[in-house]
């Protein structure tokens, strides 16, 4: 099942390991939204690592549970996101 997971959180060490968390898991289609392909114990997982991580009184957390006929809708306009991971080596 397709999850689209966005959060919100302002601590920047915590954004940055939530978000490196979340790209072992899914594709970034946004800077703080992902598209994950997860089994629903692996949603659990990734919910659980989450929750661990951010304070709830500061930061959120959305999970979105999308259909493969809703996926089937989906459309993209413009380039794909590409994010800025500083310098690139190539071995």
């Amino acid at each position: 099942m397709i999850y689209l997971i966005a959060y919100d959180i302002s601590e920047n060490h915590i954004r940055n390991k939530v978000s490196e968390y979340l790209a072992g898991w899914g594709r970034r289609v946004q800077k703080s939204l992902f598209e994950c392909d997860l089994e629903r114990d692996e949603l659990d997982q990734v919910v659980s690592y989450i929750r661990e991580m951010i304070d709830p009184s500061e930061d959120r957390c959305s999970v979105y549970k999308i259909c493969a006929e809703c996926m089937s809708y989906k459309t993209v306009f413009g380039r794909e996101f590409e994010p800025n991971l500083g310098k690139t080596i190539v071995v």
